[in-house]
């Protein structure tokens, strides 16, 4: 079963590959098929199996040479590992697909943030009502802690759009706001605390190697969903660690 979870996190990164580019750009998800963006030669299903087709056409098209961005491939394989995390964690059991929901929105997050800067609202709506089904089947507890995480993520996040004169985006707000409502309040608070540390970091990082350039803004959408992550999965160790120091 890790195994099978893992090969589904695979096909399904693939396929978030294509919603993160296109959802953005208004295009459909369906068709036209996936092509080499320089010589428009179309994909087959030779081109198309995830990870291992990067690696047997060594990152370049079948046709004219053009780098495949390794981006791709990442994206399947972390889609499969997480996949693979999320049951070695919960199981078969209803947070298991709680689990699987949050992977998913967020993988298709970072992969549109990196290439348009930009969260669409689409993304955020779809995924805020499969939350809202899932977390009526199995709620948090107490239960009314949904609305008040998605309250006080999108009121915090606000505040600090407000404060720092548009220095947060308002995908970044929204998606906050979904994020509270599926993780409960203390979970979302300790991922916004955890994605400024993980942007910060990055940030210098980026601006040491000459990556970003100062006063230019980069995508906060993968630090927020790296701070998601451990949040959802280790937030009560994290916040029990904490709370030694006091």
């Amino acid at each position: 079963m890790h195994v099978l979870m893992f090969l589904y996190g695979l096909v399904l990164g693939s396929f978030y590959n294509v919603v993160g580019l296109r959802v953005p750009s208004g295009h459909s998800i369906v068709k036209p098929r996936s092509a080499c963006p320089l010589c428009g030669r179309q994909l087959t299903a030779p081109d198309l199996i995830p990870v291992v087709s990067y690696l047997m056409l060594k990152g370049k098209c079948r046709k004219c040479g053009a780098p495949i961005p390794p981006i791709y491939p990442l994206i399947e394989l972390l889609t499969g590992l997480l996949f693979m995390y999320a049951f070695l964690s919960f199981g078969f059991t209803v947070e298991l697909f709680i689990a699987l929901i949050l992977i998913s929105m967020l993988v298709i997050i970072v992969v549109s943030d990196l290439a348009y800067m930009l969260i669409p609202d689409k993304i955020l709506c779809v995924f805020f009502v499969l939350f809202v089904i899932a977390r009526f089947i199995q709620p948090l507890t107490p239960w009314w802690d949904s609305l008040a995480g998605a309250a006080a993520a999108f009121m915090l996040l606000l505040l600090v759009a407000v404060l720092s004169k548009g220095g947060m985006g308002g995908g970044d707000i929204k998606l906050f706001a979904v994020l509270g409502f599926a993780m409960g309040t203390k979970l979302v608070l300790l991922t916004f605390f955890l994605s400024c540390l993980i942007g910060a970091a990055a940030g210098l990082v980026f601006m040491m190697f000459g990556i970003v350039k100062p006063g230019k803004p980069m995508p906060f959408g993968p630090s927020i969903a790296l701070a998601a992550m451990a949040a959802y999965f280790h937030g009560v160790g994290i916040i029990n660690w904490y709370l030694t120091f006091f």
